[in-house]
């Protein structure tokens, strides 16, 4: 075996040897639908088209992933069998394909759903059907609800705790400034603006204007020209890619220079500050739980070499600036220790307790010091995360990692 062979095994090894220990011996197998000796079905929507399709590059690494490990030979001998359709982030689309997998596809479960409008509108449905709804890629607090919604668990930070985070920067480096605030006119952009306000509990007459826009709107721009009409020195920016770059080049375009922030989700340097200018974005204010694989401190990380030798083979279109493949690869990578630890008790009852008891889980391409962690009262498996900000062509971490407290509504 080649020595870019032996990297590229890495990080699939490097994940399921996190698990093998805590794998339990079963005296049978035991299986519901979607599971058998020789396959797990799991299902996923995503964005492949439409007004947030540039996420469509995390089920693209999902794919690729599932294909690495299959080559590899699956998961405790089963192959994984991964189907996912484009839900063009439409609820009432995602509730047809949803429905489709669950009831014809007959999937294990449903894996990393993207985008909290999608996630809402099958909550309940899969939870009535008691089917796992595992690892959503969105960081909506109300994943995060065992008691309520047994069925359902998120993965990304939550937004509110980020909207916090960010609040918690402003006041300490920004202090006695006017915020001004950008968001998307749903559950996403609402939970970031309600971490935000909370952050500034009594301070929250530092915001001077909150404005936002419809998913299906063709521009914002109208919506920044009505924000630096009330003259603020920051600007938090809580929405999706398209309208994050449409964002930071029309302030551009304006002239103005305030501070800028914009959410994790949209951090990717191909897919937002790529089409907005690096020369706009500069001094750009974020916070993120993953490695980036443009920032030249990982060039010799052995994580970060197998993620790049991963997406060479298996995801050979993908830019490894797209931050969106990053994140789908690591949703993955947590699904394969998952499914390892189940063993041969592939039921969905068995599924959930496994997802509700992950333990100090390090994967190769979290930041260091970003630990998994879950329990049966606990459905939010990150909860850490390091400000950065936008330096030349990449991102420069900065600070320590910090984590947002979170309300309870």
């Amino acid at each position: 075996m080649s020595a870019t062979s032996v990297r590229l095994a890495a990080l699939s090894a490097a994940a399921m040897l996190l698990a093998v220990s805590s794998t339990a011996v079963f005296a049978q197998k035991k299986y519901d639908t979607g599971a058998s000796d020789t396959e797990i079905k799991l299902g996923n929507i995503v964005p492949y088209s439409g007004p947030a399709s540039a996420y469509g590059a995390v089920g693209k690494a999902q794919a690729g992933y599932f294909k690495m490990i299959n080559d590899k030979g699956g998961i405790n001998g089963r192959k994984i069998n991964f189907i996912s359709y484009d839900d063009a982030y439409s609820p009432p689309k995602a509730v047809e394909q949803t429905r489709k997998l669950v009831e014809s596809d007959e999937v294990l479960l449903m894996f990393s759903a993207l985008g909290t409008p999608s996630n809402t509108a099958i909550h309940k449905y899969m939870n009535a059907k008691k089917v796992p709804q595992l690892f959503l890629a969105t960081g909506a607090t109300k994943w995060n609800d065992p008691k309520n919604f047994p069925w359902t668990m998120g993965y990304l930070p939550s937004y509110q705790s980020e909207g916090r985070i960010y609040a918690q920067y402003l006041m300490k480096e920004k202090a006695g400034a006017k915020v001004g605030v950008l968001y998307q006119n749903d559950d996403f952009g609402k939970d970031y603006l309600k971490g935000l306000r909370d952050g500034f509990a009594d301070k929250s007459s530092s915001t001077v204007i909150e404005d936002s826009y419809e998913l299906t709107e063709p521009t914002v721009d109208s919506h920044i020209v009505k924000i630096k009409a009330a003259n603020p020195d920051v600007v938090v920016i809580f929405a999706t890619p398209k309208f994050a770059a449409q964002t930071i080049k029309k302030i551009a375009e304006l002239g103005w220079k305030p501070t800028m922030i914009v959410p994790g989700v949209s951090v990717s340097v191909g897919q937002v500050l790529r089409p907005a200018g690096f020369e706009n974005a500069q001094g750009l204010i974020s916070a993120h739980y993953a490695k980036d694989a443009t920032d030249p401190q990982w060039k010799d990380d052995p994580g970060m070499i197998a993620y790049k030798e991963f997406l060479a083979k298996y995801v050979p279109d993908g830019n490894p600036a797209d931050s969106s493949l990053m994140s789908g690869y690591n949703i993955a990578v947590t699904m394969a220790i998952l499914l390892q630890q189940c063993g041969d008790d592939l039921t969905r009852a068995n599924v959930m307790k496994q997802a509700a008891n992950l333990k100090d889980i390090q994967q190769p391409t979290l930041l260091p010091g970003v630990k998994i962690n879950t329990s049966p009262t606990d459905f939010a498996p990150i909860d850490q995360m390091q400000l950065m900000k936008f330096e030349g062509e990449s991102w420069k971490l900065f600070g320590e990692v910090m984590k947002g407290e979170v309300g309870t509504n």
